[in-house]
């Protein structure tokens, strides 16, 4: 009978009216060979790492891995290959401010011109090695992020995997662009709600336009003496945190303010964005509640170097100082630190500028790491994501040197794989 197996699985085929020549063929195996592996948790020496189409197929010790005859074999000497690095706080649809300020580029600049540079944005952040990035909002360029991560996914045109914010929401009366000539009505850069009922119709239009993550702003420079200050209630987050945890949407919160990071904290939000004013108390109760802090230390830097600062050379002002301060703190508390660099206030594809910062300010570089692979993927909720273990996607990306040993490694990319595709 067994003889007789493969005549019968022919004549099976036959009578479902397909050929040999239509089964789908097997993807094909590629093996990695560098001198050192980051998997997303540890650095290791020895191993290998096998691919099999869109997915590793396996990986370890090179000789515990058996390798198919017809893989394809990628030497990677003197470079160490880590998951697809993920970003956690970008604006692809801003460039720097020493450019065109923020306020200029919401309302001087086109859509289509907007749009026309986040595309190219796109491709710098995935050669820079950004293979995912939770876009934090458009800042007034409406719901074209979806747009752009829908040309992305169909192969249109080069970038790394969206999370979408869409425009992001702020109270009435808070944010920008504003002018001293009351009259004057200017368009903003997010979108406007207050209260249960329009709160979550804001949530619920930005979630049925294509939002993956619903941004908020805890607080803003709106206080007097144009200081920063809370604007939504402790009751409006946590109503925000209800209608868009419904539907498994995360909430990530903009908050500067200890107040203001209080009630983000209290409210039930997944990550706090800057936090440039967290208290040692703050941070304890955001270790409590599991609430994470994406610090933003390079748009710091960047703002404050637009001013005329020269690091390294001048005294660092007021607002650098504190970022040392809260960052330190946030580190002896414990809290989950994510990287993400408010990217688009400074260059794309200069995001490994943040990983350095964090490592400057006193992380050290395995823990900044995993910040940029494993961590912001457990919190992000991106599941096969951020770590090179079989069944995960094949997110890749070789830089030279060790990072583990000298983080600006991570800006040294030689090679990018995406969706097991190799892109550079």
């Amino acid at each position: 009978m067994k003889k007789n197996l493969p005549a019968l699985l022919l004549l099976l085929l036959t009578t479902l009216g397909l050929s040999a020549q239509t089964l789908p063929a097997a993807a094909p195996y590629t093996l990695f060979k560098p001198d050192r592996v980051f998997d997303g948790h540890d650095l290791h020496t020895g191993w290998v790492v096998l691919v099999q189409g869109k997915e590793i197929a396996a990986a370890g010790p090179a000789n515990q891995i058996k390798v198919p005859a017809q893989a394809t074999i990628t030497e990677l000497k003197g470079m160490t290959l880590l998951p697809g690095l993920i970003e956690g706080h970008s604006h692809l649809f801003l460039h720097p401010y020493n450019e065109t300020t923020w306020n200029d580029q919401v309302l001087t600049e086109s859509r289509a011109e907007r749009t026309a540079r986040a595309v190219a944005h796109a491709r710098e952040t995935l050669m820079a090695g950004i293979t995912t990035t939770r876009e934090l909002g458009t800042e007034g360029a409406g719901y074209d992020d979806v747009g752009l991560k829908a040309a992305i996914n169909k192969g249109l045109i080069p970038g790394p995997r969206i999370l979408t914010a869409t425009r992001a929401i702020v109270a009435t009366g808070s944010y920008g662009p504003k002018s001293p000539v009351a009259e004057i009505s200017l368009p903003q850069g997010a979108e406007e709600a207050d209260g249960a009922e329009g709160l979550t119709r804001a949530i619920r239009s930005q979630i049925g336009h294509g939002a993956d993550v619903i941004k908020l702003y805890a607080d803003y420079r709106w206080g007097l003496g144009d200081q920063a200050a809370p604007t939504f209630t402790l009751e409006e987050l946590k109503l925000a945190v209800q209608v868009a945890g419904s539907s498994g949407r995360m909430v990530a919160v903009h908050s500067s303010t200890a107040e203001g990071m209080r009630r983000a904290t209290l409210a039930g939000v997944t990550t706090i964005e800057h936090g440039d004013n967290g208290t040692p108390e703050i941070f304890k109760l955001m270790k409590e509640h599991n609430v994470a802090l994406c610090p933003t230390l390079a748009a710091g830097e960047a703002t404050s170097s637009y001013k005329g600062w020269r690091k390294g050379i001048d005294p660092e002002p007021e607002r650098i100082k504190q970022k040392h301060i809260s960052f330190a703190n946030a580190l002896k508390a414990g809290v989950t630190i994510c990287f993400g660099g408010d990217v688009g206030v400074f260059a794309h594809g200069d995001n490994a500028r943040e990983l350095l910062l964090m490592v400057d300010y006193g992380m050290k570089p395995l823990d900044a790491l995993r910040s940029a692979t494993s961590v912001n993927a457990e919190v992000f909720k991106l599941n096969h994501l951020g770590l090179i273990k079989p069944g995960y996607m094949a997110d890749l990306i070789a830089v030279e040197g060790n990072p583990a040993e000298d983080i600006t490694a991570v800006r040294i990319v030689r090679m990018v794989i995406k969706d097991g595709v190799r892109v550079k």
